[in-house]
């Protein structure tokens, strides 16, 4: 098309389908386009697939029902070559790859979101939403924001059915008396749906997808979302057990951030998370227990609330405790009293500014008691811009009580802060109260010496970042060399060596 701008062009591969992406800006468009260049399928090999079906669904029943409710590989590659070894009896002469795509698009129909499981391939995408019939799909790229896709789901019967079929693989109903679903996919994608007339316009689908392979630190540094002389702080609030509350907006980054954050806890310590849907990822060697709430099933029993696991994960002596997201009162309450009682604690809560996160904690509902929000330490604050599609640590900032009008309230103090205008994470001037006077206290170590170990670990943090260190894995064996064997990986870091090399010492 004239005047149009292709700003990027891979391919996809999923199930045997193999489609070319072309993301390009045209003329009159509002976003850019991301057009998908399927298989194409003539109407009688269509039909042929469609009687295939029903073909499939009377031989091999128990199966069909297997796969529908998720199955495993093995199922899904052997339900994969008998529709080849019947495709190729009944249209003979046909290239191996278009057996494969056609074996793949029957079973994307049956069990999956039809074209969508192909874009749902690409690890490029955060985001896939269907919002009615008459509609294009679509997608949020991590470079390019929101992009208008060339698919859509033409019927609000098929929206509604895809739905179901999720439902069906979690275990789970959608219905017109139940017209809500949130559920959590094998592979970590989150899957919102809701059913019309609650969505006015039709039938919608929100696909939030899961990174297969998750931020790490490095990849935080590099990308400006945090400073190193930010996270030096932070490491060193973890190492000596102070707790913070990761906050921010929808999509802003805080679960991610939050993960990234932990991994700087010392190896030789408990750790348990409480999620509603699995996205923390940590290094496996670290001790870590992970704890998963579950919903009710279709008759009502059988729920495990955020509650049910705090209340529990206190009785198994935990070191560290981290709570995917604050909601309610009575999840604030339990968390804040683990603080109490001298447990670190890690959680995510939504709000914009750390001020905000104390104001929420104050007031109703949750309306916590001033001496509970007074122990927590910092509030870590994540922010998505979305004009420029960056993310970055908006602020970082104490909790301290502090005297106005005769009377003692609490506020924040703002010790690190990103300044838009520069695209910087800039130290206040205002120094640590809180913070610096809790690791003297528990440290023993003078102000000069507290500087001096984070003059360390920001060295370690810029080597790792020179060297570029791959995943989660490998940061995680240097800062386990830190804990373990500190003066030596310093000596090394002081050296330059690679990651190899100080594997090897």
């Amino acid at each position: 098309m004239e005047g149009e701008t292709v700003l990027s062009q891979y391919t996809l591969e999923s199930d045997g389908i193999v489609a070319d992406v072309i993301i390009r800006r045209v003329p009159g468009m509002s976003v850019p386009q991301y057009f998908v260049n399927l298989p194409n399928i003539d109407e009688g090999t269509y039909a042929l697939l469609k009687s295939l079906r029903i073909e499939l669904i009377r031989e091999i029943p128990e199966k069909i029902q297997q796969l529908s409710t998720g199955g495993t590989d093995q199922q899904k590659q052997e339900f994969l070559d008998l529709v080849i070894t019947k495709l190729q009896s009944l249209l003979p002469n046909l290239t191996e790859e278009t057996y494969r795509s056609l074996a793949g698009t029957l079973f994307h129909e049956m069990f999956g979101l039809g074209e969508i499981e192909v874009i749902d391939s690409d690890d490029n995408l955060e985001d896939i939403v269907v919002n009615n019939s008459k509609t294009n799909v679509l997608v949020y790229h991590r470079k390019f924001g929101w992009l208008e896709t060339n698919l859509r789901i033409d019927e609000e019967e098929k929206i509604e059915n895809y739905a179901e079929q999720i439902a069906r693989r979690v275990g789970r109903q959608i219905t017109i008396l139940n017209p809500l679903l949130d559920a959590q996919l094998l592979n970590g994608d989150r899957v919102n749906a809701t059913l019309f007339p609650i969505s006015t316009k039709g039938n919608t689908i929100d696909i939030r997808k899961f990174r297969a392979e998750p931020w790490t630190l490095v990849d935080f540094l590099q990308n400006k979302t945090i400073s190193a002389e930010a996270a030096a702080f932070l490491w060193q609030a973890i190492e000596y057990e102070l707790s913070f509350i990761v906050t921010g907006g929808t999509a802003s980054g805080k679960t991610s951030l939050l993960n990234v954050l932990i991994g700087f806890i010392p190896p030789n310590q408990r750790i348990i998370t409480i999620e509603d849907t699995e996205e923390l990822v940590l290094p496996k060697f670290l001790h870590w227990v992970p704890l998963l709430t579950r919903q009710p099933n279709a008759e009502g029993k059988g729920e495990v609330t955020m509650l049910d696991l705090l209340v529990n994960s206190l009785r198994m002596r935990p070191d560290r405790l981290v709570v995917g997201e604050i909601r309610r009162r009575e999840e604030a309450e339990t968390l804040f009293e683990a603080l109490m009682t001298g447990h670190s604690v890690y959680a995510t809560m939504h709000a914009e500014t750390a001020q905000q996160i104390v104001n929420r904690l104050l007031s109703d509902p949750i309306n916590l008691p001033e001496i509970e929000v007074a122990s927590l330490d910092l509030i870590v604050t994540a922010f998505r811009q979305r004009r420029l599609g960056i993310r970055r640590v908006l602020e970082v900032a104490e909790v301290e009580e502090a005297m106005s009008a005769g009377k003692v309230e609490l506020r924040v103090n703002n010790l690190f802060q990103w300044k838009a205008r520069t695209d910087t994470i800039e130290k206040s001037l205002s120094p640590s109260v809180k913070v610096q006077s809790k690791i003297e206290l528990y440290s023993g170590l003078t102000a000069s010496e507290i500087q001096d170990d984070l003059n360390q670990k920001l060295k370690v943090l810029n080597w790792m970042v020179r060297h570029k260190l791959p995943n989660l894995e490998s940061i995680g064996l240097v800062l386990n060399d830190y804990y373990i064997f500190k003066d030596r990986l310093l000596d090394a870091v002081e050296k330059d060596l690679d990651f190899q090399a100080v594997q090897r010492l």
